[in-house]
């Protein structure tokens, strides 16, 4: 994965920072609203390679787990939202889905540290971070653990 966690204010064990953002419809959508679910952040962008080679999987874990308590909270650094609803639909991307937009600079991935995408970061029931940066069969197997 081609992802790195630089300067991070987060880590495995502490809480996931606060995300609100806008979702396709403009309506605003917070990471802490799915409290009691397990979560997968994923940050991505329309135009990253790496990341829409990822959607595929995470869209199959997506569709496997989420009847048992998972959700995916897609956050997109695209600058234009055209280009972030297209790469949407063209996916087929059924979970929820925010825009950060300015590419990488902005507040949200300042927050997390994100330098690069893929970031992903994925949350307990609690919203405690557990891991980041995984994927494959690891990131499967986490989630199935976690929703034990």
């Amino acid at each position: 994965m081609l992802s790195l966690i630089g300067k991070a204010q987060v880590r495995e064990g502490a809480m996931a920072p606060e995300i609100s953002l806008p979702n396709v419809k403009d309506s605003i959508v917070s990471l802490s609203s799915f409290k009691g679910k397990v979560v997968l952040v994923d940050f991505w962008a329309s135009w990253c390679g790496p990341c829409r080679a990822s959607n595929p999987h995470v869209a199959r874990l997506y569709k496997k787990y989420k009847d048992r308590g998972f959700e995916v909270f897609g956050v997109s650094v695209d600058e234009e939202k055209a280009d972030w609803v297209k790469a949407i639909r063209q996916d087929k991307l059924k979970y929820t889905q925010v825009m950060a937009g300015s590419a990488l600079n902005n507040k949200t991935t300042q927050k997390y540290g994100v330098e690069l995408i893929p970031a992903t970061f994925l949350l307990d029931k609690s919203g405690k971070i557990v891991a980041m940066d995984i994927d494959g069969k690891e990131l499967e197997n986490k989630i199935k653990e976690l929703l034990q």
